[in-house]
This record gives structure tokens, C-alpha cells and sequence, in this order.
């Protein structure tokens, strides 16, 4: 069964959300930045289908993030297409607070440029420039399913109390209210187990693996694959590591299981490096280019 072009950008996007990255610090930080360079390798059924390259910048109380990836082939059931996404805000011990977020996604259908401000965990503004469609049976989203969200990039960076606290099972115990720019869900994270990996470039240690649900909100047609098949599953799993001692950890693995094998993102870089705060260049006015 082939899904359509609409759900592959959907997940695309939801795909370059879960990995974030590149940004930079307001004038006055105080305390030298974190980086994490990764890459990303996206499969289906173990052959190769595309790729994913981010860089995670974290400072003292904001952060800001970016990514770029790209899927073709004949196995490319999922997504096919390649894209940019960034994203920036408040960082605090709870969570990530966006303050911009911008995409530009392309596959067969076009290309889809969006835009959105957030206030306080609001979506307040909202630009979306967008081929021409067919009308679908979406459900409505509404004013009220924009309050209390995040994007899909921030959504995925957790931060805990302390770097010591970060792989703790209870990083795993959240929802995640995501919204971005057109469907409205949450993930419904627990705990599964914690056990070591061995990043081809960089990172060797614990990781937090996270069970993974999805719970469609609004927005989505009501025959759409993700609804039908997707959504309420029990059997995926998305798999964090920490970026340094920031107390942030980010996805090292997605494994979703479907009818012909298993999708499949898994970083073979995952390398953090400190850089002082004159380093830092401007955050971009624009959408990233592809």
C-alpha cells in the first residue's frame, strides 16, 4: 500500500523535527555553547533511502535549531523529498519554548513554505505558502489546538534539571504537544529501557529508549495511512542520547515497524563540541535554503 504525497511530507517533516539543528545565542550569553554535529542515515528494511545532517546549538537559556535531509528510491514508501527546518526560543528546565519556526519542504507535490511564531507556547502568527490542492477530509484545527503546542524540532530536544538527570527514566514519562503549521498531535512517551550504544563518530555510552505513540488531534484526513495505521501503535521506539553535559538530550534512532520491514533513522555521528559565545553568527531572517 503506497501512501500519499501529502502523509510523506508529513512525516518528513515530522522526521527532520525529531533531529534537529542550527542556531545561535542573543548578544550577552554568558557561558560557552554547546554543539552537537550528527548525521543521520534513514533506511527501510536495512537499504539505504536518504539522509539527515543537523547541528543542535544549546546555551544557558535559549537555544536554536535547524536541519536538512533528503529520501529518494524505490523502497522510499515513507517520504520522498528533501527539506529545511529551523527553529529557536527559550530553553528552561522543563521543556523548550519556541519563538520562530520556519520549513521549506519539497517532494512531488511542490514545494511548501511555512512560517510560525509562538508566544508563550501559542502559535500567534501563521504563513504558509503552498501549491494549489485538492480539498480533503481534514479535521478542523481549531484556535484552541494551537495553544500549549511546540514544533516538531523542539519537541524532541528534552531537557532535565541537570546533565546527572538527563538519562533518567523519567525524562521518558511526557507528551508531547506538537503542532506544525497544518496537523496538530501529541507523542506519548514512556519508558522502556536504557542500554549502551556505540556511535560510529562520537558518542559511546548509555541511551534512553522511549516507547512511542502517536495520538492524531487535528488536521489529518480521516483515511490517511497515519490514522489508519500508524496512529496508537505501541511498537515504536525513539532513542535519545545527551548533548554533552548541557542536561539535553536529543534522538540518536527512530525504529517505526510497518507491513514490509522496518523504517528505520540512526545517526553514525553524534559529536558535541564546545564553542565560546563570540562565535556565534546572526539567526537567519528567512527559512533556511535547501
Amino acid at each position: 500500500m503506497r501512501m500519499t504525497v501529502p502523509i510523506r511530507r508529513r512525516v518528513f517533516s515530522a522526521l527532520l523535527g525529531g533531529l534537529a539543528a542550527f542556531g545561535v545565542f542573543p548578544d550577552g550569553s554568558a557561558r560557552a555553547e554547546s554543539r552537537l554535529n550528527a548525521h543521520y542515515t534513514i533506511s527501510m528494511t536495512g537499504v539505504s533511502i536518504g539522509r539527515i545532517v543537523w547541528i543542535v546549538d544549546v546555551g544557558e537559556s535559549f537555544y536554536a535549531a535547524s536541519a536538512n535531509g533528503r529520501a529518494s528510491g524505490v523502497l522510499s514508501v515513507f517520504l520522498r523529498g528533501d527539506g529545511s527546518i529551523a527553529t529557536q526560543g527559550r530553553l528552561t528546565p522543563q521543556r523548550l519554548e519556541p519563538s520562530t519556526y520556519v520549513s521549506n519542504i519539497t517532494d512531488d507535490d511542490g514545494t511548501v513554505q511555512l512560517r510560525m511564531t509562538f508566544d508563550h507556547d501559542t502559535v500567534k502568527d501563521l504563513t504558509r505558502v503552498a501549491p494549489p490542492k485538492h480539498k480533503a477530509d481534514r479535521a478542523p484545527v481549531s484556535e484552541a489546538d494551537r495553544r500549549f503546542t511546540t514544533d516538531p524540532l523542539s519537541a524532541v530536544l528534552i531537557p532535565a534539571a541537570s546533565a546527572e538527570e538527563a538519562l533518567q527514566p523519567a525524562s521518558c514519562e511526557r507528551v508531547l504537544p506538537i503542532f506544525d503549521g497544518e496537523v496538530r498531535y501529541d507523542l506519548v512517551l514512556t519508558y522502556k529501557r536504557t542500554e549502551p550504544m556505540k556511535i560510529e563518530h562520537g558518542y559511546a555510552g548509555p541511551v534512553l529508549v522511549c516507547a512511542v505513540a502517536l495520538h492524531p488531534i487535528a488536521g489529518y484526513r480521516s483515511n490517511s495511512m497515519v490514522v489508519k495505521y500508524i496512529a496508537g501503535r505501541k511498537d515504536m521506539e525513539l532513542w535519545f542520547a545527551p548533548i554533552g553535559d548541557t542536561g539535553v538530550i536529543a534522538p540518536v534512532r527512530v525504529m517505526i515497524p510497518t507491513m514490509i520491514g522496518t523504517f528505520e533513522i540512526k545517526a553514525d555521528r553524534f559529536e558535541t563540541v564546545m564553542r565560546q559565545p563570540a562565535e556565534a553568527t546572526a539567526p537567519p531572517a528567512n527559512a533556511p535554503s535547501r
